[in-house]
């Protein structure tokens, strides 16, 4: 109902799908860039994109998972824009250890935290894409598949590669 008032032009409607939404999509930006700052790029520009597209809006797909759309497709853009390789420099710091950890403890997480970083990061765009939405997100391969725009079994085939990906990299902690 909000989407049909935003696309009469009710900014106010526009102004709530957002607030509704945004902290979703900023949750799945972030998670699919690590960056702040490019998550609230992609963010804003899907709603603003929204916005533009509101006029032929006809109801054939919820607001709910178009604007979700555009944001992982501004994610892969941002992806595919970036160098191959990630300069060890530019990984943020994991966040400090519970003060009752012990060193030992505190090391061995930083380095787990860092090798599942390594090992999301090495996963292709779209893999990566698909490992989010469906193992952090929890969305179903169903939903999953048209928020990215691919078949069901294309989708449930890259969550699956990349399951085994990660499987993989993270023998070591076995």
């Amino acid at each position: 109902m909000l989407a049909a008032r935003a696309a009469e032009g009710d900014e106010d409607a526009f102004e709530a799908l957002a607030r509704g939404h945004a902290p979703q999509l900023l949750r799945l930006a972030s998670r699919m860039l690590d960056s702040g700052t490019e998550a609230e790029d992609a963010v804003q520009d899907a709603f603003v994109s929204a916005w533009r597209q509101l006029p032929q809006y006809r109801g054939q797909a919820a607001f709910g998972t178009r604007v979700p759309r555009v944001v992982v497709n501004r994610c892969l853009n941002v992806l595919r824009a970036r160098r191959p390789e990630t300069d060890l420099e530019s990984v943020p710091e994991p966040a400090a250890p519970a003060p009752l950890a012990s060193p030992a403890r505190a090391a061995e997480s930083r380095a787990a935290a860092r090798d599942l970083a390594e090992a999301l990061a090495s996963l292709s765009p779209e893999q990566r894409v698909c490992s989010v939405l469906r193992e952090v997100e929890d969305l179903p391969h169903e939903t999953l598949a048209e928020t990215v725009g691919i078949r069901t079994e294309v989708a449930r085939g890259r969550v699956f590669r990349a399951r085994r990906c990660m499987t993989e990299a993270r023998t070591a902690w076995r």
